[in-house]
């Protein structure tokens, strides 16, 4: 099973459309939103043939968010355990690093997918693998915007780079 990763979009449609894109063209299963989409008409993008899942980052005011996201796929709040073919994944924005290490460090998730640094992350620790697919580009973070595709047979993971 292919599974989209993403996170930290921020409003910006072309690198929404993008990502959608890229995940369909890879014939993604399951896309996973982790966090900082910002606004509804951001959200709708997602609404394409592969089902969707979100959380809530820490710039996701809009109350209408949850409800856009609920009309196509699942708003989780504020984390999810998901399993996908038998594989464990917590997602998780990430504003809480104490939290991120705890749900690493406790060993019940083959993947911790997280986002809000705006860094591509790709780390094992003791058989759990930390990840986060990166942001919008920033001073201090990366320098352009990519996703990444979670192969669950192989356990593997490939960061593609958007361009909006």
């Amino acid at each position: 099973m292919l599974v989209g990763l993403c996170s930290d979009t921020h409003d910006n449609l072309d690198l929404a459309r993008d990502a959608v894109e890229t995940f369909e063209e890879r014939g993604v299963d399951t896309v996973v939103h982790c966090g900082d989409i910002v606004a509804p008409f951001t959200a709708s993008v997602f609404d394409a043939d592969f089902a969707f899942h979100a959380v809530r980052g820490n710039n996701d005011g809009e109350w209408a968010l949850a409800e856009t996201i609920d009309e196509f796929g699942t708003y989780h709040g504020e984390s999810a355990a998901l399993t996908f073919d038998g594989v464990d994944v917590a997602v998780y924005h990430g504003t809480s690093e104490q939290l991120v290490d705890a749900l690493v460090a406790s060993g019940d998730y083959d993947f911790v997918v997280r986002g809000h640094t705006h860094e591509r992350t790709h780390e094992e620790r003791a058989g759990t693998v930390h990840l986060n697919p990166g942001g919008l580009p920033f001073t201090s973070a990366d320098d352009a915007y990519h996703v990444a595709i979670l192969d669950t047979d192989a356990e593997s993971i490939d960061f593609v780079e958007l361009s909006g």
